[in-house]
């Protein structure tokens, strides 16, 4: 592109220095924007994060940060600086509060929170092509400023709440992976701006352009090297995860013929040796002894050591007809007591068992009662023991 006009540069620079005004509008925006993006944090709402995401406040200073570097405007960069930081001390303390309302534990912090615990070179070209389309944009005046700010807001206020809902449960190690997450954005989108607006030719001295990117090439460098070896951590985990996961199922016998994987293999790779967990369907309880063999095998087989973690769900089978033989109501086993969840086998009654009894049919009298008979109501003989001195009474024979 030509090189803009001095007047070009002059109406940007005024732009640029109202973007950064510290007014009511302003902080209504981040107030509302962290308030929408940390009550999408807590219930894990993707949707949520993105009505967020349209709001986007802290994109507009960001962009007088790039041309006040390029200037050496130390105006425009005081003032875009001050009301980025601002934003950002708002953002991470109404967030903090918010957490110790809601105070969700730690264990629970859902797959929204933890992915914007680990940064790495992926976010970093991800910043640098928000702060792209938010430079060209801005020196376009045709393009629509809110494509931009659904870019940058990705990658600036949903780091910002999960700082806040780190330190509210002391969680350090999060909050500040979190809160590198957003000064690596910060940096990419710097840099973007910055290479946009020398690309549109919004710049006076060239002395000047080559010392304001040298300086942030240098930084968004130092800070690409951790990153780096972020993302080869995480490649080499997916690669160790998906081997495991194959060598389980085709492999052994525990998990490749007598359980059902219900979901992906999950890793605790902050434990020595690293935890392996495995939601699965089984019909027989998995044995310690089981367990215990397969972890040798993986020893054997990948060189490295894991402890395995089986969550089993039992299969129940109910059927509408009994099957052939001698049908059985077996109870959920119980690992516990080693035994049948404290029941026991219930056989079902036999067919003499269910039949009615027959019963002699009572004699009536002519009104209709029952008729009793009198010898039942007289009292029984009670047989004496013979004495002593007692003769016993002569039986008399028949007569022939």
């Amino acid at each position: 592109m030509h090189k803009a006009t001095f007047e070009d540069l002059l109406r940007l620079r005024k732009q640029l220095l109202e973007d950064a005004d510290f007014d009511l509008n302003y902080a209504v925006l981040v107030i509302s924007s962290c308030a929408i993006a940390t009550m999408g944090l807590l219930n894990n709402s993707p949707a949520v994060i993105i009505g967020a995401m349209i709001i986007a406040p802290l994109m507009m200073p960001l962009r007088g940060v790039a041309l006040g570097a390029l200037e050496a405007d130390i105006d425009l960069i005081r003032k875009s600086l001050t009301t980025v930081g601002g934003g950002t001390a708002i953002a991470i303390f109404l967030s903090w509060m918010l957490g110790r309302l809601v105070n969700l534990p730690i264990s629970e912090f859902g797959s929204e929170i933890l992915s914007r615990t680990q940064p790495n070179l992926a976010d970093l070209a991800v910043a640098i092509a928000a702060g792209a389309i938010s430079g060209f944009a801005k020196i376009r005046p045709k393009l629509s400023d809110a494509l931009a700010g659904t870019a940058i807001s990705v990658a600036l206020m949903p780091p910002l709440c999960v700082v806040g809902l780190s330190l509210a449960q002391n969680y350090w190690v999060a909050s500040w992976g979190s809160f590198l997450l957003y000064f690596t954005n910060f940096l990419g989108i710097v840099l973007a701006c910055m290479l946009v607006f020398v690309w549109g030719g919004y710049y006076i001295e060239t002395q000047k352009i080559g010392r304001a990117l040298g300086w942030t090439f240098a930084l968004t460098g130092a800070i690409a090297i951790p990153l780096f070896f972020s993302l080869w951590t995480l490649l080499r985990e997916a690669n160790v995860r998906s081997n495991l996961k194959e060598i389980l199922k085709r492999e052994t016998i525990t998990v490749g013929q007598q359980v059902n994987l219900l979901s992906a293999i999950e890793i605790d790779w902050t434990k020595q040796p690293p935890e392996v967990f495995l939601s699965v369907e089984v019909k027989q309880p998995i044995t310690s002894k089981q367990v215990r063999e397969v972890e040798k095998f993986l020893d054997r087989r990948m060189g490295r050591q894991f402890t395995l973690v089986f969550r089993e769900s039992q299969i129940r089978e109910v059927r509408s007809t009994p099957s052939k033989g001698i049908s059985e109501v077996l109870e959920p086993f119980d690992p516990a007591t080693g035994g049948l969840g404290g029941d026991r086998l219930y056989p079902p009654p036999s067919e003499d068992m269910l039949k009615p009894k027959k019963t002699a049919n009572p004699t009536l009298d002519p009104g209709g009662r029952e008729h009793q008979d009198p010898s039942r109501n007289q009292p029984q003989p009670t047989p004496t023991a013979p004495t002593e001195n007692s003769t016993p009474t002569p039986t008399q024979s028949p007569s022939p």
